[in-house]
């Protein structure tokens, strides 16, 4: 299996560069593989397709604002920082440019001085391992200085921080957003339990390697990037509940079908479970747990779009891109959804 086989063309207008006004406004391409019948619809049109009893699965993950723009200390360089993982305390790892600037024993300073770094050691991936000083609460100052940590692709500045956040966010750590997830509202959500859907939130802090290319033409020697989640046990409840009734459980984007796909038994059971997964799922992948995924349109030959094309198929989700290029969705981030039933 060839990663070019997961190509399609794309013109570059259908990037979407800002969210749409209202969340739930965005348009929705329902999926149904039984079938294979393609509907478009609004995106608050999904209350019509969850049915009582199934379990929707959400990731509460919250960005930090995660980009800091600095100067080094010796020679007044600009320097930009990508905090990627808390490693202990106030040690980070960090993603640095420009990288050959930024060696051991180098000092940077970020927002007039409220916030300073001092370079530990280079780590084997190029990364940087460095250690923060401040006085106060480091949160709240990344909140004052720091910048959304927005994907490659988009190039407009973001005039709401809350926009690149889901309404349900709340358990910090993440250098991006769960994107499928920023459609709901909090009165969808309301309107969905009401009708007697189960909520269920598991928490995956997603790293940069989300937007990392597959390097190898060849699918399976692909290295997938590791992420950190857990799922309470109230919650993995929840989940069972909805298998054991025979009911449907559906995950809100790709991280919260890799947590549950990562953790389930053979039965699609589950248990509370804190750990790291590289879970690579691709045509050929047997889901043992999901049952229908919402999610975004995703770049072309990468891990997310082979993910969705071990749900529906290749050839129905590349027909499915297709359609979604013809009828202008808007892609990625703050582009518009799907959802494979």
């Amino acid at each position: 299996m060839k990663v070019s086989d997961f190509n399609y063309d794309l013109p570059k207008e259908l990037i979407a560069q800002v969210p749409i006004k209202d969340r739930d406004e965005s348009r929705l391409m329902v999926l149904d593989r039984k079938n294979k019948t393609i509907e478009n619809k609004i995106f608050k049109d999904i209350i019509d397709y969850l049915n009582p009893g199934d379990c929707l699965v959400r990731n509460n993950t919250k960005v930090i604002p995660a980009r800091l723009y600095g100067i080094k200390e010796e020679t007044g360089a600009n320097i930009e920082f990508l905090l990627l993982n808390r490693i202990d305390g106030d040690i980070w790892e960090v993603m640095v440019r420009p990288g050959r600037r930024l060696m051991p024993g180098v000092k940077v300073t970020f927002g007039d001085g409220i916030l300073k770094a001092e370079i530990l050691e280079k780590m084997e991936n190029g990364n940087r391992k460095v250690k923060f000083e401040y006085n106060g609460i480091f949160n709240e100052i990344l909140d004052k200085i720091g910048l959304m940590p927005l994907p490659p692709y988009i190039h407009e500045k973001l005039k709401e921080k809350d926009r690149y956040q889901t309404v349900y966010a709340k358990y910090e750590g993440s250098a991006a957003a769960p994107t499928a997830g920023l459609h709901f509202t909090n009165e969808l959500l309301k309107k969905i339990q009401e009708k007697g859907v189960e909520i269920a939130n598991v928490t995956l802090h997603v790293g940069i390697g989300t937007f990392r290319p597959v390097k190898v033409e060849n699918v399976e020697e692909h290295n997938m990037h590791s992420e950190h989640f857990y799922i309470k046990q109230e919650d993995a409840d929840k989940i069972n509940r909805a298998k054991k009734a025979g009911k449907r459980v559906i995950a809100v984007g790709t991280t919260s079908c890799r947590v549950l796909e990562s953790i389930a038994d053979e039965n699609g059971m589950v248990e509370a479970t804190e750990k790291d997964t590289s879970i690579f799922i691709y045509p050929g992948y047997k889901f043992k747990c999901l049952d229908a995924l919402i999610t975004n349109f995703h770049l072309p030959e990468s891990t997310l779009i082979m993910l969705v094309s071990a749900l529906a198929g290749k050839d129905f989700i590349m027909k499915a891109y297709r359609e979604a290029v013809k009828e202008k969705y808007r892609f990625f981030s703050f582009g518009d959804a799907m959802f494979i039933k």
